[in-house]
């Protein structure tokens, strides 16, 4: 099951207390404090795995609590420290403070850290309030305790292309063949449930990752059929592809169906770079010419079939060169591109 939004409780571990003892040596008559300080305690962090892609792990497991410090000893010995709760979640997850709303941070690379609730610290031992005019102190601290907080995980998808269109346009068929992804396909609409990644490889050792996101219909924005839930997914694509069935009775008016609303959801989705892709060629007769639309912002327009294999060199080509003009854009290092 593909889950993309969860609300967990953590809370980092408590410190451990500070000592009251004194020392008792052969050859120290008068002794002293020494009592040492407590541990600090554990903290819950979040790691970004790149073996996830959901966070189904979390949909049941739902408090998660740092190790508590251990107190403070006599001979100045201090507490060891709790240890760290990790919790693995796929890159792309954005970590929300759930009464506040502030947003703690994202993880979008591989092994990227974040510590959402921290540990408490250790309490000071006896040893530490000493001073000229008070030497033999009995005073010591308990610890502190740890963060407590509810936290809101949500997931967007990391991928460079994205593919847009209503129900039934084709998108996870075209998905199934330029890369080796196995999204449920039939002939009926929303048979996307949840996104899909696929992998796309091209010659000279070139890739990137594509997404098919579940099928935009009117009203997507304000949550109707599936599109408000998996719209988000959309925002960190680099590009977008939007699907027109070939055989579709007015391409122009379902184009700007779609366009209004990504703008509608996020200005954001309005302003990433976009082609035009007739899907479903094969359904039309035999030596028919390709729909046109008017599109002056898209970056290119291209004509395809999934069953055929019609112009999918030529759209993954387009993708590619795309990608890399974005990337040289943005100023992204990276030996693939």
């Amino acid at each position: 099951m593909f889950v993309d939004s969860v609300t967990v409780e953590v809370e980092g571990g408590g410190g451990g207390s500070g000592a009251e003892a004194f020392r008792r040596e052969k050859g120290v008559p008068r002794g002293g404090p020494a009592g040492g300080d407590g541990g600090k305690g554990g903290d819950v962090v979040l790691v970004a795995d790149p073996g996830l892609t959901t966070l189904s792990d979390y949909r049941y497991g739902r408090h998660h609590r740092g190790e508590r410090g251990r107190h403070g000893e006599g001979f100045g010995r201090t507490g060891r420290s709790g240890r760290d709760i990790r919790l693995r979640v796929p890159p792309g997850t954005i970590a929300v403070d759930d009464e506040s709303g502030e947003v703690l941070g994202e993880l979008l690379a591989a092994d990227d850290r974040l510590v959402v609730a921290a540990g408490g610290r250790g309490g000071r031992g006896n040893a530490s309030f000493a001073s000229p005019t008070h030497r033999a102190p009995r005073r010591w601290e308990p610890g502190a305790e740890g963060e407590r907080r509810v936290l809101r995980l949500e997931l967007k998808l990391l991928a460079d292309v994205g593919l847009v269109g209503e129900p039934n346009a084709g998108k996870s068929t075209l998905l199934s063949r330029v890369s080796r992804a196995r999204p449920k396909i039939a002939d009926y609409p929303f048979t996307t449930l949840t996104p899909n990644l696929g992998v796309v490889e091209l010659p000279d050792f070139r890739s990137f990752v594509m997404a098919d996101i579940p099928g935009i219909i009117e009203g997507a924005h304000d949550g109707r059929g599936l599109g408000h839930r998996f719209l988000r997914h959309v925002e960190r694509t680099r590009a977008l592809a939007i699907l027109l069935p070939a055989d579709a009775e007015d391409p122009a008016a379902v184009l700007a169906g779609l366009r209004d609303e990504l703008a509608s959801y996020s200005a954001g989705l309005a302003e990433l770079p976009y082609a035009v892709v007739f899907s479903k060629m094969d359904l039309l007769p035999a030596g028919a010419g390709g729909p046109a639309v008017e599109a002056p912002g898209a970056w290119g327009t291209y004509h395809v079939s999934a069953v055929t294999g019609e112009g999918l060199k030529a759209l993954l080509e387009g993708c590619w060169s795309q990608l890399r003009a974005a990337r040289r854009a943005a100023g992204d290092a990276g030996d693939r591109w």
